[in-house]
């Protein structure tokens, strides 16, 4: 068993309550994509970022603004579009002068990324310029201007949304800029039930306050017990078989990698498997991680990581085709060793 000292009980009831109350102010707001939401929270309760993609109308940007609400965090929305420059996300320099003195000095003017969540929409219609300046700082946490650097306020999320469709004028991001977000979240269509109740409340005078369930020193302590949830050894092996064999012309590649993929999962994806694993367990009330719990979030995490080939199109294969495959190959592995 690895990571032996956990949390203490009481501090996993302190994040599993959080997390019943988040979903239920954002139900106040938000009808349906409870799986959405828990991938979100999970995002945020691992220090990382989420890819969010569907057609326009599904309350994407709703969903991240009603989150922030609920969280009590800074919150920015950013539209990317065409002529959005670099500048305009991280701030730049301007010359001041000192009313007393006369002297002239450059002073740094923070842009809207100096927050503690940024709703990236529509991440892919502006420039790469404009989204390796995103996305660096993303990974950094900080801004450089002028040779100086500017920390981020902590806690920082990106959550990008992305829109599938009218694929004219836009900039998709390359595969190694996805790697960046731990998740890429598919947001669907809503079921029958769930359209009904949007269209009567959508379509009525109801106004619903989200009451602030946590705050940013509250979060940051969440995600340290995440940290620290006890993984056994037979759950990392589980992670690693999945990945591995997720890499074609490898020894540990099944024959439908090599026949499907292009490319397959790098370590970050078997770190992830694990930290994502960590903060399902404890949302789902467990005190330890299960290969279940990797098995749940396996989907969001491997479908901007892995790469399928022309025959996998042709045969109409999809990226989530592969990892269901590869989740029941990993898995009878992992039993036969």
């Amino acid at each position: 068993m690895r990571d032996s000292a956990g949390p203490d009980m009481e501090k996993l009831e302190r994040l599993r309550d959080a997390h019943a109350l988040m979903r239920q102010e954002v139900g106040k707001v938000i009808v349906g994509q409870e799986q959405v939401l828990d991938e979100l929270l999970i995002a945020i309760f691992c220090r990382s970022h989420a890819l969010l993609v569907g057609v326009p109308g599904l309350a994407k940007t709703l969903m991240v603004s009603t989150l922030a609400q609920a969280l009590h965090l800074d919150f920015k929305r950013i539209q990317f579009t065409p002529d959005l420059m670099p500048s305009d996300i991280t701030g730049t320099e301007v010359i001041q002068e000192d009313q007393v003195s006369r002297t002239r000095a450059f002073k740094f003017m923070p842009g809207p990324i100096f927050s503690n969540i940024i709703l990236a929409d529509e991440i892919n219609r502006t420039p790469p310029k404009t989204q390796a300046a995103l996305l660096e700082a993303m990974q950094e946490r900080k801004v450089s201007v002028g040779g100086v650097d500017h920390k981020l306020p902590s806690p920082f999320f990106v959550l990008a949304t992305q829109n599938p469709i009218e694929q004219e004028g836009t900039y998709p991001l390359p595969e190694a800029q996805q790697d960046r977000f731990m998740f890429f979240i598919k947001v669907d269509y809503p079921s029958a039930d769930e359209e009904d109740a949007i269209m009567r409340q959508g379509t009525s005078d109801f106004s619903a306050m989200v009451e602030p369930v946590l705050d940013g020193p509250t979060i940051e302590e969440l995600q340290h017990i995440v940290r620290r949830v006890p993984v056994a050894d037979h759950v990392f092996d589980y992670a690693k078989a999945i990945t591995r064999m997720s890499r074609p012309k490898t020894l540990d590649a099944p024959d439908f990698v090599n026949q499907w993929l292009t490319w397959g999962a790098g370590p970050r994806a078997s770190m992830n498997l694990i930290l994502a694993a960590k903060a399902h367990a404890v949302l789902q009330g467990q005190a330890h991680v299960a290969t279940e719990d990797v098995t749940a979030v396996a989907l969001p995490i491997l479908r901007h990581r892995l790469v399928v080939n022309f025959s996998a199109q042709s045969d109409g294969i999809t990226v989530d085709d592969v990892v269901k495959r590869l989740l029941k190959a990993a898995r009878k592995a992992t039993q036969a060793a």
